[in-house]
């Protein structure tokens, strides 16, 4: 079962960091088809977050079509956004631990790490664009 977070420096609305998480959480194969979400009174007891906030975030996800809600049973997951590349994500994750590891011990904390890397991953975006 995914385990939400919110965090205040992110700029998004805590609905949207849970609709992020759950898509994350799909595309990475952590959750699956069948698969429940924590019920609307685990998420506001784990992050004293509001009710409303919970239901905000899963009915954008029932309606994305990625959950669907089972009254008096819980939100399950009805379908994936995980593709034929999930095979690689272990490798790559390998990859990027090690960088992480190696821009730690060059002393970058988290945040310099953050805009190293989405500054760089925009480039090589913007790279392939042009």
């Amino acid at each position: 079962m995914i385990e939400f977070h919110l965090d205040e420096r992110s700029g998004l609305s805590p609905y949207l960091q849970l609709v992020r998480q759950v898509r994350q959480a799909l595309r990475l194969g952590l959750l699956r088809e069948g698969d429940q979400l924590p019920t609307v009174k685990e998420v506001v007891a784990r992050l004293a977050i509001n009710p409303n906030t919970v239901l905000k975030a899963y009915r954008e996800l029932e309606h994305e079509g990625l959950v669907g809600a089972r009254p008096g049973v819980g939100t399950f997951v009805t379908a994936t956004l995980a593709d034929a590349s999930l095979a690689a994500h272990g490798p790559l994750r390998q990859d990027l631990r090690r960088w992480l590891a190696k821009a730690r011990l060059a002393g970058l904390d988290e945040e310099s790490i953050e805009a190293l890397f989405m500054t760089t991953f925009r480039a090589a975006a913007e790279e392939d664009i042009a």
